[in-house]
């Protein structure tokens, strides 16, 4: 790895606003927000919409999608493409 050239890496912490969940992890990212870890040292704080206990892919819960639902009033809004109308 040459040096001067990678970012300075150190610890952050992630805040997902949507599970109320926080994780410390090591990040090149830059935050003027600060805040007091479970060890008492003062860590950036980064707020983040969604992380792994936030994502249904993760949490296992998944939203069915309407797709016919969403086509059908696309079409409504937009009409059907030139191509498509023969």
């Amino acid at each position: 790895m040459r040096t001067g050239i990678h970012p300075d890496s150190r610890p952050v912490v992630f805040r997902d606003r949507a599970a109320d969940a926080t994780f410390l992890v090591r990040s090149t990212a830059q935050s003027s927000r600060t805040i007091e870890w479970e060890d008492g040292i003062t860590y950036p704080l980064i707020d983040v919409e969604i992380s792994s206990a936030s994502h249904p892919f993760y949490t296992g819960t998944s939203r069915v999608v309407d797709t016919a639902g969403r086509v059908e009033r696309f079409e409504r809004r937009y009409g059907r493409t030139a191509s498509a109308r023969g």
